[in-house]
């Protein structure tokens, strides 16, 4: 969106931008964290650690990125970006991929002190905040871009890559998905479950959806889970020292209670609602394939742990549905772990850290982001050589069919 195109090409300018963006960070931390408070009820530590945090954590190796430069190819921007934000984690999901603009609907506060900052440390030339919804998104995806990057639901993807390809604009979605978890008996990192189902109130899209385990090792499971519930909230949830995120709205709270209450499985513990669209973590059991909470991605406080036979019976579970942006497979068994890994499933990833990758597959979404991968999305591979002028055609035919 830059008035003068050719401003944002020096690297100087693509160095200073994204260090621009840790100084926004870091001498506003307190507002941040209060507006992730205030849409979203989240406690100073769940604000900084999956949010804030790995916004500053690495400095940008834009030089090395660019490095590489040969005569065959130059790596040159794309050009106007896109990036339609989500709510639930409106700050990290916004920059990572770097700034172009934000529809924000239900993260009023972090979206307000988003336009407000952003001009102040970022090019306002190049870089603008767009606050709105669905009519304002819709406008945006009227227009034409050099790229559109969007991360939310598969329903809406469908409609942004629609608009994108009637402007034949390249597009990476990032959407979410019914995230499985294999639990073998001998696994001990229950905590790491609960704590990524319990983290903005299950509302992140890398989030545990439903867990696969073992029939035999089912009440264990639920025993675990059990403690680490009492571990993270010694007094409940719904205690006012708890500081457990929210759910966003009153239509996703509403809905949540109507899964629980539609469900054939048995609520083990949780699911009690609060006030402040508080709701528990529900661990249910004996949950089937076909039962309500399987229906779509639960994007809640709601677990539900699925008995299988073995490994293979959850494999054939995941086999039958859409492309998966995340399998968490809990196991010390290396047979165990190459099953899950090695062709027999489809998914986005198997493990999601800030050097890698990380995008999703099918319904799932395509293309990825993180570090230098961001810098890939965004740059267009320019094929470039440079022909002595008393080179003949003759030789270069030679050339390429491999003649001497």
């Amino acid at each position: 969106m830059t008035k003068a195109p050719c401003r944002t090409i020096p690297l100087e300018y693509r160095c200073k931008q994204p260090l621009q963006v840790a100084h926004l960070v870091q001498e506003n931390a307190d507002a941040l964290k209060a507006s992730l408070k205030a849409d979203l009820g989240r406690c100073p530590v769940e604000a900084t650690l999956p949010e804030l945090g790995p916004i500053v954590s690495k400095k940008p190796q834009v030089e090395d990125w660019r490095s590489g430069r040969d005569t065959t190819i130059f790596k040159a921007p794309k050009g106007t970006v896109v990036n339609i934000s989500p709510w639930n984690f409106p700050w990290v999901l916004t920059i990572l991929p770097l700034i172009g603009a934000i529809a924000a609907e239900h993260a009023p506060a972090s979206a307000a002190l988003m336009a407000e900052l952003v001009p102040k440390y970022l090019d306002p030339d190049a870089y603008a905040v767009c606050l709105g919804a669905a009519k304002e998104t819709t406008h945006i995806l009227d227009l034409k871009w050099d790229h559109t990057f969007y991360t939310g639901s598969e329903s809406v993807g469908r409609i942004v890559a629609q608009a994108a390809a009637k402007q034949l604009t390249p597009v990476t979605l990032e959407l979410g998905g019914q995230s499985p978890v294999f639990v073998d008996g001998d696994s001990t990192n229950i905590e790491r479950i609960f704590g990524g189902k319990q983290q903005n109130a299950g509302q992140v899209c890398v989030a545990p959806n439903h867990v696969f385990v073992q029939e035999q090792h089912q009440s264990a499971l639920v025993e675990a889970f059990r403690k680490a519930y009492d571990l993270f909230w010694p007094n409940g949830p719904l205690d006012s020292s708890s500081e457990m995120a929210r759910v966003v709205n009153n239509g996703h709270y509403n809905r949540n209670k109507k899964l629980l209450s539609q469900t054939s499985g048995k609520v083990a513990f949780g699911g009690q609602a609060g006030p402040g669209l508080r709701i528990e973590p529900a661990i249910t059991t004996g949950v089937k394939m076909n039962d309500p909470l399987m229906d779509t991605e639960i994007f809640g406080p709601i677990l539900p742990i699925i008995p299988v036979a073995d490994v293979d019976a959850a494999i054939s579970h995941i086999q039958l549905m859409p492309t998966l942006l995340v399998i968490y497979v809990f196991t010390e068994n290396e047979e165990t772990k190459n099953k899950c890994r090695d062709h027999r499933t489809q998914s986005g990833q198997l493990v999601a850290v800030y050097e890698m990758p990380f995008g999703g597959q099918g319904q799932s979404g395509y293309g990825s982001y993180l570090g230098k991968y961001s810098f890939d999305t965004f740059t267009h591979q320019r094929g470039y050589i440079n022909v002595p002028a008393d080179a003949g055609w003759v030789n270069d035919c030679r050339l390429h069919v491999g003649l001497t």
